[in-house]
């Protein structure tokens, strides 16, 4: 496969991104990953199984994730599918996420965001 461009990744679909948030604290299954999407989002971004399973396919067909075996597989679990990102995944998802970081902060330059309350 051809050695693929980070910045030709973006931007990213949102349900795109929020597949790579939810791998980037390890191996998950599709259903884990939709657990996770929602629960991260408090219900805003669902994903059906036809947008879940597109998507990871398009993401492994793009090299930005890969199915794994991880060790710790839950009881019952033989059947599914686990994924990771890739290395190549978490650089697009970290040239992502600094993206959208310039995309809030010029929001918030021109008073369109409030700047965030000091803790």
């Amino acid at each position: 496969m051809a050695r693929r461009s980070v910045d030709g990744m973006l931007p990213l679909t949102p349900a795109v991104l929020h597949i790579l948030l939810a791998l980037a604290d390890g191996d998950l299954h599709g259903y884990a990953i939709a657990r996770r999407v929602d629960a991260a989002t408090d219900g805003q971004v669902r994903m059906g199984p036809g947008t879940l399973y597109g998507s990871i396919q398009r993401m492994l067909d793009s090299a930005l994730v890969e199915e794994s075996t991880p060790r710790h597989r839950e009881e019952g679990a033989e059947r599914r599918r686990y994924y990771r990102l890739t290395p190549f995944g978490r650089r697009v998802l970290e040239s992502e996420l600094g993206r959208l970081a310039a995309v809030v902060d010029a929001a918030r330059a021109r008073q369109i965001l409030p700047m965030p309350d000091p803790a």
